[in-house]
């Protein structure tokens, strides 16, 4: 598989067919995914229609994989699964002076029903060091989670929160609960530390990077199924 140029992209044969295969399965097995009357997506979402399939870029990553981050050796070969992937910010690189605000903006400008992966090619991953000094992932998830945030008012009006995190905050489920009985302008943090991730992948001809808005499931062994 390709975890360098182009890696997201439709370019890479092994990237590809493995993201359509599973589209294909995720679409025939829940009913043929027929518009209209089994499936409902007003708009539909074309990320469906291959996934998005890529390895990470460990040798150039700055930081341990996101494998080994759940509990995996480094020599483990694996297979990650994120959910729900709706929501799409990119920039290039990040800037000197201004990084902080301009992230901070990238981060409200997602729905917060569902958590940021941070996708960052390997020169943003410096960057972030360089500029951030984020020598570990960990620390740069702490900064997303302490700046990732919006009044609770605003949080509580988005629809999807109101129809996904609204009746677990209700039914008394942390940290929505707390959340709920904030002050209206009281900047609540718009995440759970735990859902936000971080990966490396790109092929270093630029810094370009984006946050998707997704859901980790779990993370598998490709070793035990062989």
């Amino acid at each position: 598989m390709n975890a360098g140029t182009g890696a997201l992209a439709p370019y890479n044969h092994a990237n590809a067919t493995i993201g359509r295969a599973y589209g294909l399965l995720s679409q025939n097995l829940q009913g043929g995914s027929v518009p209209g009357l089994t499936y409902m997506g007003s708009q539909g979402n074309n990320y469906a229609y291959n996934s998005i399939t890529f390895p990470e870029n460990e040798e150039r990553s700055p930081w341990e994989p996101f494998h080994v981050q759940q509990g995996f050796r480094t020599t483990d070969s694996t297979v990650s699964v994120f959910s729900g992937c709706r929501s799409t910010a990119y920039t290039l690189g990040i800037r000197e002076k201004h990084w902080r605000e301009h992230v901070r903006n990238m981060l409200r400008g997602m729905d917060p029903h569902i958590p940021p992966v941070f996708v960052l090619d390997p020169i943003t991953a410096r960057q972030f060091i360089d500029r951030g000094g984020f020598t570990k992932k960990d620390a740069l998830i702490d900064w997303i989670y302490e700046n990732a945030r919006m009044p609770a008012s605003e949080f509580w009006d988005y629809q999807l929160v109101q129809n996904y995190l609204y009746p677990r905050a209700t039914f008394g489920e942390e940290p929505w609960a707390s959340k709920l009985k904030a002050a209206p302008d009281e900047m609540i943090q718009m995440y759970r530390r735990e859902d936000i991730h971080v990966v490396v992948v790109g092929g270093e001809t630029n810094g370009y990077w984006r946050i998707m808005g997704a859901s980790y499931a779990k993370t598998v062994s490709v070793d035990d199924w062989r």
